[in-house]
């Protein structure tokens, strides 16, 4: 079964260990996207689990300086196109609506960016971001931005002047506004004002009450909103101590509760986690869920929640 995943952080491991290797972005690097343990999404793991589509993200780090940041998010870009875009069959999706034209053999790689750290102030590079592929914007990372507010930002603001004109500038390219990592008043402005609108990597707060999951009010304004909600694979964002994939299932069954049997995906975070839910370390164990799905739901919702919601939301 075909699974689109919306969330992992393999570019910044690429990146990271080029850095470490060489002091500096070469393209001589030890980590290698084909078969590297290290990387959780590598492609022999996404063969095995079946992962037909992987959103990559690009992350700053919160700790880089101003002045750096755009050059880190070009070096994650860079390990973008020379090492995951080069691996046999790997298709770089430029249009989300290209998911539907993957071949049988073909493996679908989408740019996406987590916080608009990247870009700084500057409005000509978010649309060179665009240029470059990146099809979600996740506003914020935990702290807050020039955009917006994170959900360990202690302002408590909604988004900025700034941070609408961000808004209008996905909605003019089309561009998936991602709400993981918001905090509520910037939730509320993005679902007023944003033209698609999705969680890339969260799960039920009512659920668990972790700060990056989201509200069953959130929750519900993300379905009438024609949005999704993609589960992530994080175990403190899930439950207490080791979880396992009954308890990644109660989120499931709270957003189907709340009316989203149609609005729910998958968003792992893999590459992101250090910790992970028991029969789910990696993309090759996707399987595993899946098994646990179809016991669960039956076949028709493992295929919605796999690929289908996202295709007939986004594609």
């Amino acid at each position: 079964m075909n699974i689109i995943d919306t969330h992992c952080d393999a570019l910044l491991k690429l990146q990271s260990d080029a850095r470490a290797t060489h002091g500096y972005f070469q393209k001589n690097r030890q980590l290698n996207y084909l078969n590297s343990d290290e990387l959780d999404t590598n492609m022999e793991r996404r063969i095995k689990g079946q992962v037909k589509v992987q959103f990559y993200a690009i992350f700053i780090s919160p700790g880089i300086p101003d002045n750096e940041k755009w050059q880190h998010a070009l070096e994650q870009i860079d390990a973008f196109y020379e090492e995951v875009l080069t691996v046999e069959n790997m298709v770089h999706i430029k249009k989300l609506s290209e998911i539907e034209n993957l071949k049988e053999n073909e493996y679908g790689a989408v740019l996406t960016l987590e916080g608009s750290d990247a870009f700084g102030n500057d409005l000509m590079k978010l649309r060179t971001l665009f240029r470059l592929g990146v099809l979600s914007v996740g506003l914020v990372w935990n702290n807050g931005n020039l955009v917006a507010d994170g959900v360990g930002e202690t302002r408590g603001t909604g988004l900025s002047e700034f941070g609408f004109k961000v808004v209008e500038e996905c909605n003019r390219h089309n561009v998936l506004i991602d709400v993981s990592h918001l905090n509520v008043h910037g939730f509320e402005d993005v679902i007023e004002h944003g033209k698609y609108v999705f969680a890339s990597h969260s799960n039920a707060w009512s659920i668990h009450n972790h700060p990056r999951n989201l509200h069953d009010e959130q929750i519900i304004k993300l379905i009438k909103k024609g949005g999704m909600i993609n589960i992530v694979f994080c175990p403190p964002f899930i439950g207490e101590g080791k979880v396992t994939l009954e308890d990644l299932l109660r989120h499931v069954d709270k957003i189907i509760e709340l009316g989203g049997e149609e609005n729910i995906g998958l968003g792992s975070d893999f590459d992101g986690i250090t910790e992970f839910v028991e029969g789910l370390e990696d993309a090759s164990e996707y399987g595993n869920l899946i098994g646990a799905l179809r016991s669960k739901y039956g076949e028709e919702f493992t295929e919605r929640i796999a690929s289908r919601n996202f295709v007939e939301r986004f594609c």
